[in-house]
């Protein structure tokens, strides 16, 4: 795969390409992931929940309305995604508020305990690496300090041996072209499938042109 073929598989644009390319292909060749299928699959898949390599930090820039529908009763009361929501006349939520909703809704899961570790431990990473037991994981899997400088998993390099991580550990490689299996993997369950399935399609023409 050279840099043109991955910036046709992940439907991206030269700088984007220029910029990912040579962690992706070295993520990709630590961690196995060399078969046509495999390639086009992990591809597809970072560029769904990265919004096409172009997001790398987890957002809570949400509507009222989608805390409601996301975290009530769970993890927020009515009155508090009423209060941390974007309203209709905001664009973005505050960064204040977007602090306040990731540490309410992380609070005490999966290792976070102190007061503003859901901030902290906040998705980041190609495949979102979230909350602190899994940032340590994570750092000790690529040999990166990741519970003291969560932000370093923001940097490409760190970003794609993450996901590139993840994806074998997580036993992905032994569905290759599944993409529903492949997907509840990732994710958990069918969110995202129609673009998921889309981006693979796209991804696995440009890797067998």
């Amino acid at each position: 795969m050279n840099q043109t073929q991955f910036q046709q598989a992940a439907g991206i644009s030269a700088g984007l390409a220029a910029l990912w390319f040579p962690h992706i292909s070295a993520a990709m060749q630590k961690y196995g992931i060399t078969a046509v299928k495999d390639q086009a699959m992990f591809i597809a898949q970072c560029a769904h929940e990265s919004d096409g390599f172009s997001v790398t930090t987890e957002s809570f820039n949400y509507s009222i309305a989608g805390l409601i529908q996301t975290f009530v009763p769970q993890r927020l009361t009515m009155d508090q995604a009423k209060t941390l929501g974007r309203s209709n006349t905001e664009k973005v939520v505050p960064a204040i508020r977007q602090t306040a909703i990731a540490n309410l809704v992380y609070h005490g899961r999966f290792g976070n305990k102190l007061p503003g570790d859901g901030w902290k431990f906040r998705g980041r990473g190609l495949i979102q690496t979230t909350f602190l037991d899994n940032y340590m994981t994570t750092g000790k899997a690529i040999g990166v300090e990741l519970v003291a400088t969560p932000e370093l998993l923001e940097q490409p390099s760190n970003a794609a041996l993450s996901a590139a991580w993840f994806y074998t550990s997580r036993g992905c490689l032994r569905y290759s072209g599944n993409i529903a299996v492949v997907s509840r993997m990732i994710n958990g369950g069918n969110n995202g499938l129609q673009d998921r399935t889309a981006r693979y399609q796209v991804a696995l023409k440009a890797l067998t042109a």
